[in-house]
């Protein structure tokens, strides 16, 4: 789950310096951008489905 919680931080840390006036490449970012939002996407999909808990052989 922190996963999840770090990437969705990372990814709008990443929001905040493609808006900001002193951004340069700007094309450069949004591809950036793009493929953050995928793997932000992807670990919250992972952290919501979870493994299931194997139950014990004791």
């Amino acid at each position: 789950m922190n996963r999840a919680v770090v990437s969705i931080i990372v990814f709008a840390l990443l929001i905040l310096t493609i808006f900001s006036p002193f951004a340069a490449l700007g094309t450069l970012m949004l591809v950036l951008l793009a493929s953050a939002f995928v793997s932000a996407f992807w670990n919250v999909v992972q952290a919501a489905a979870g493994n299931p808990k194997q139950p014990s052989k004791n």
